[in-house]
């Protein structure tokens, strides 16, 4: 069966990236976006949730989380690290979010963590309105773009802060928050940097 576009690699490296992932905390890595998060009880979606670090904790917050993730690895070793009844595991996955948008799904939260270099251009005008189409009113979005080299068999795409505010923009979501030049929280990433992104949806 063939992989999801973007997800190269993913499967063949499940277990070390578990350990990676695991390895930084969610209190560290979304500090600057926590005070942004509509408070709990609510419904969060997790884009590409991978080993489930956010989505556990998310559901020990108390939302209630639906986590997408189209790395059949991926989940299952999310499933064994994090069991929750908060949490519905959900194999989905951009630009389409097919099963998501059938739904007629609606969240609070939507957490888009270390994805969107995974869309070319093309995917992210496809993504962006379906993403924008699963926020309740009030929701609110947050992104982090990835710039660096690619990882060997991995594939990723340049993504600049300018375009994805046009994109949001395009769906009238309001930008609540920019930050760039963000260090890499993992070891031996120092020729990584981020952008953190956050928007409302009015």
């Amino acid at each position: 069966m063939a992989s999801v576009s973007g997800t190269e690699g993913y499967a063949e490296g499940a277990s070390r990236l578990a350990a990676t992932f695991e390895s930084v905390s969610f209190a560290k890595l979304h500090a600057k976006v926590l005070h942004l998060m509509p408070a709990p009880p609510g419904a969060v979606l997790d884009i590409g949730s991978g080993t489930g670090r956010d989505a556990a904790q998310f559901a020990a917050m108390g939302y209630r989380v639906v986590a997408s993730e189209p790395v059949a690895e991926l989940r299952t070793r999310a499933r064994e690290l994090h069991p929750s009844r908060q949490i519905e595991w959900l194999d989905d996955s951009l630009p389409d979010l097919t099963t998501l948008v059938a739904r007629n799904a609606q969240f609070d939260l939507i957490m888009l963590t270390a994805v969107w270099m995974h869309l070319d251009p093309a995917q992210r005008r496809v993504a962006m309105p379906r993403i924008s189409c699963l926020l309740r009113q009030q929701g609110v979005m947050i992104l982090s773009l990835r710039h660096g080299p690619v990882p060997a068999g991995r594939l990723m795409f340049d993504v600049s802060a300018d375009e994805t505010i046009a994109l949001a923009g395009n769906e009238g979501l309001r930008p609540l928050l920019r930050l760039d030049n963000q260090p890499s929280q993992l070891a031996g990433k120092s020729d990584v940097t981020w952008t953190l992104l956050a928007f409302a949806k009015p």
